[in-house]
């Protein structure tokens, strides 16, 4: 999708800074950090929300959050341990339309969020 951000990133139309990509995702910092490491970690695929994820993109699904997994554990945050999200629409506080999982981590975080 030429006007979404993240394709736009994916495509290396605008800069970030990467932190991991593979075949299917890409991660970078987030450019508003909540916490010390704030990594979105997208799939290349352009899904726009969470609820248009299918059958098909199970694997796909999983593999955000594994990588999510090693970026933690690269920065050091494994034993620490962090935090994942996802947000599904306004209401959730989706801001860009392309799922996103967020990685925080390098705080102690509360329960419930706000």
């Amino acid at each position: 999708m030429s006007d979404c951000l993240f394709c736009r990133i994916i495509t290396k139309q605008i800069p970030a800074a990467i932190v991991y990509e593979s075949p299917t995702l890409l991660a970078f910092d987030d450019i508003h950090p909540q916490a010390t490491t704030h990594v979105l970690i997208i799939p290349k695929e352009h899904i726009s929300t969470l609820n248009d994820a299918k059958a098909q993109h199970k694997e796909l699904l999983g593999d955000l959050v594994l990588a999510a997994q090693e970026i933690a554990k690269k920065r050091g945050h494994g034993d620490d341990g962090y935090r994942v999200v996802m947000n599904c629409n306004r209401d959730g506080g989706q801001t860009v339309f392309h799922i996103h999982l967020h990685l925080l981590a390098g705080r102690h975080f509360s329960w419930p969020p706000g």
